[in-house]
């Protein structure tokens, strides 16, 4: 399923099945034109995926889809992961992760999604059911460009860089909400402690794109103290996270988004008090990414096999 984009493909993506529109000068496009319940054709795929990898993140607006279209979607792009490796899935759909944000669980910080195992997923499918009428918006940023932002010596730095990604302390450290519905999420995200070993760049397995990998669930650098380790990751996610790298997008119920993890990072701004927003996530199994010297990722703690069963 390899493909890696020409220069001369970047420019010039096109698709006979739908029309492709760029929504900022770095990341994310809307896909316009496109059924997504309907059962669309290899070279539809094809095109879509073509775009995800160009574009990053890409977005469809006002979908009719329920769990079971999603879940066939997202596997036309290849083997799905359970909805997470320590938290419930959907009654029913395994490979579901329903994510309601009016029992605690606000995505709220920068991050990758589940970088903490040693094959984070290739990429996540996500649909809107509720959306409050104002806010809940999202931002995706692309770690390539970012990558490709750094002065030379910091690239050259970034390049022997191995970090230690855990979900043992991920949301304690950035979210003050402390609720009884916070703490039984937060509860059931660490019930089980894995961390993995990933390059600080890895390389993007389709475009061949070298990437900044520093999400959310970096807990530190290898080698490095914590203090020398959080001023080093914080210097470098400037690059990813400042406004000329990003994209925002504001939902609306129906919506779906599909975004490559292996190149972005993603915050959902809670900025809509307790007005209800409830969304659905399926993720797609990902290779074990891999350093530009051709080094592969680790795992230090924890089983993650059960999450790529399905």
């Amino acid at each position: 399923m390899s493909s890696i984009l020409t220069e001369e493909t970047k420019t010039t993506l096109t698709s006979q099945y739908f029309e492709i529109k760029p929504l900022a000068g770095r990341i994310g496009a809307q896909l316009v034109g496109v059924d997504l319940s309907d059962a669309l054709n290899d070279n539809t795929i094809s095109d879509i995926r073509k775009a995800l990898i160009q574009y990053k993140v890409i977005f469809f607006r006002g979908q009719n889809l329920d769990a079971n279209g999603q879940v066939a979607f997202a596997r036309r792009f290849g083997e799905l992961t359970t909805a997470h490796p320590s938290v419930a899935s959907l009654e029913g759909h395994p490979e579901v992760l329903d994510i309601d944000y009016g029992k605690g669980a606000h995505a709220n910080n920068w991050h990758t999604d589940v970088s903490f195992v040693d094959r984070p997923p290739l990429g996540s499918v996500l649909r809107a059911l509720v959306i409050p009428p104002v806010g809940g918006d999202t931002i995706w940023a692309n770690c390539v460009s970012a990558y490709q932002d750094l002065p030379e010596h910091l690239r050259t730095l970034a390049n022997q860089l191995w970090a230690i990604h855990s979900n043992a302390y991920e949301y304690q450290a950035v979210v003050t909400d402390s609720s009884q519905e916070r703490q039984a999420f937060e509860a059931e995200f660490t019930s089980t402690v894995y961390e993995a070993l990933h390059p600080v760049v890895r390389v993007h397995p389709e475009s061949g794109e070298r990437s900044l990998y520093i999400g959310g669930f970096v807990r530190r650098i290898r080698g490095l103290s914590q203090t020398e380790s959080d001023d080093l990751v914080r210097l470098l996610k400037v690059y990813i996270t400042r406004p000329e790298n990003t994209v925002r997008w504001r939902w609306q119920e129906g919506d779906v988004a599909f975004w490559d993890n292996r190149a972005t990072e993603h915050y959902a701004i809670s900025d809509y008090g307790d007005r209800p927003r409830h969304v659905q996530r399926v993720t797609i199994t990902g290779d074990i990414p891999v350093s530009i010297d051709g080094k592969h990722s680790q795992a230090i703690k924890g089983d993650s096999s059960r999450y790529h069963t399905r």
